[in-house]
């Protein structure tokens, strides 16, 4: 049994003040569909507009993760991100009613709170993972940076962290499985040095900022009046340090608590691939940068795995269904019958094929000096062999019919041309409920991806459509 997408069973506020902005916002989780994934919405935005939480929509890493989509921005949404992959939760909206997530006390802590408050609720979909199948890694020599992923059936993390500063040391932290993250991760507060800080004070980019946002580790020799500069700026009677070189605004919640925060940003970042990671996470000295530049070479490898991997299907089998038995299933007649064999078929997927040749009628007059087959008839021709495979869950197909409802995230990725042979590979992503069909799908020619899409369907009896049209 594949496991289910994850959502969560009502809606939750969460409110606050930004970090870096120092304006009150308010950030309210809400329930999303399957197949949704991870979105921002901007509610203070004429139009409400969306951002989704992808890698590629990342534009800054400098104090924080910063995405940004159509113009529409949204600020420091690491800690966010963690919490809820933390929480293995699929598809989530996240609105906002400010430019950036609230800062709260610097870990993922209110938001994991809030989310379990909410509950959390399995969807009719199967769950998808990023499947590490080779060794992956973004290295930077001059700052010492390293990251790696290694195939592995589950999920597991490790950091460490060393900036050559006495105060911090050497430190590591890890995760075994991602269950654990509330228990090991979630409470762990960002960390800053005394210089960052002070920087980051003079030149105003921490209007939200005050001692409780993070722990203040101090390397250096610190006068008394330094001390009561920052008591006065932060509105603390009195600050000192501490014998562990820290400010005395907290209390270590753990001893390596700066490695695990380290971690909780990674897991934060490699959310923005939008999919769970099956493989093993080994990290050097990661910051918001790296993790950004490391998920998108992960990405970038996985992008040219699907177009390079060899399906799983023999062209000399004996067919499942001929052109005969499909006829007898499909009410398409030639010219617009475009599947001539089902090679396999279970409940939830179907692989089937069409042989393109010059004889077909759309090359008369498509590209005749160089002929392509058009994309619309490569979608349909996948969309009926889709139309076998849920007509198959009836007793009796003859008196049945699909309809396309809509047609998602199409890509053609190579021309298709008279002589190849284009198989397709489509499989459910939901169960089929009230006649309603949702597949996703892929075209091959000669083991490469040609073309890709998610489809969704109806069934209808035909009996039932004839007696609409007549009324």
């Amino acid at each position: 049994m594949s496991e289910k997408q994850r959502t969560i069973s009502r809606s939750v506020s969460v409110s606050g003040t930004g970090l870096h902005t120092g304006k009150r916002v308010t950030l309210t989780f809400r329930p999303a569909p399957v197949n949704h994934g991870y979105r921002f919405k901007r509610t203070d935005q004429e139009g409400q507009p969306e951002v989704k939480a992808d890698v590629d929509n990342v534009i800054d890493t400098s104090r924080g993760t910063t995405i940004e989509e159509n113009g529409i921005r949204v600020y420091t949404t690491e800690h966010v991100l963690a919490a809820v992959a933390g929480l293995e939760i699929d598809n989530i909206l996240i609105e906002l009613d400010q430019v950036e997530t609230p800062i709260k006390d610097g870990s993922s802590r209110f938001f994991m709170e809030a989310l379990k408050d909410a509950g959390i609720e399995e969807q009719n979909a199967r769950r998808e993972y990023i499947e590490i199948d080779s060794e992956i890694i973004y290295e930077n020599p001059q700052s010492k940076v390293k990251l790696m992923a290694k195939p592995n059936r589950g999920f597991n993390a490790f950091v460490k962290i060393d900036y050559e500063t006495k105060v911090l040391g050497i430190q590591q932290a890890g995760l075994d499985q991602i269950s654990d993250f509330d228990k090991e991760l979630s409470t762990c507060r960002t960390f800053v040095f005394l210089h960052e800080l002070e920087f980051l004070l003079q030149n105003n980019l921490i209007r939200g900022g005050d001692l409780s946002n993070a722990i203040v580790f101090v390397n250096r020799a610190v006068s008394q009046e330094e001390l009561d500069r920052l008591a006065k700026l932060f509105q603390k009677p009195k600050v000192k340090v501490l014998k562990e070189g820290i400010l005395n605004n907290l209390e270590l919640r753990f001893g390596n608590e700066p490695a695990r925060h380290k971690l909780l940003d990674l897991i934060g970042d490699l959310a923005l691939l939008g999919k769970p990671i099956r493989g093993s996470i080994h990290a050097e000295r990661p910051g918001h940068f790296s993790n950004v530049q490391f998920a998108k070479k992960i990405k970038e490898h996985l992008n040219h795995r699907t177009m390079s991997k060899k399906p799983k299907f023999n062209l000399a089998q004996t067919p499942l269904l001929d052109i005969n038995d499909i006829k007898k299933m499909l009410p398409h007649r030639p010219p617009f019958l475009f599947i001539d064999k089902i090679l396999e078929m279970t409940e939830s997927r179907i692989i089937g094929l069409k042989n393109v040749t010059m004889n077909e009628g759309f090359f008369i007059g498509h590209f005749p000096n160089e002929p392509v087959m058009p994309g619309v008839i490569q979608i349909e021709a996948m969309a009926q062999c889709g139309g076998v495979l849920v007509l198959k869950s009836v007793p009796d197909p003859e008196n049945y019919t699909t309809y396309f409802l809509k047609i998602d995230q199409v890509k053609f990725r190579k021309k298709v041309v008279p002589g190849d042979t284009i198989v397709f590979d489509l499989e459910l992503l939901s169960p089929i409920r009230r006649g309603i069909a949702h597949m996703e799908g892929k075209a091959y020619v000669n083991d490469k991806v040609v073309m890709e899409a998610q489809m969704m369907a109806s069934i209808q009896k035909t009996s039932e459509i004839n007696s609409n049209n007549n009324q």
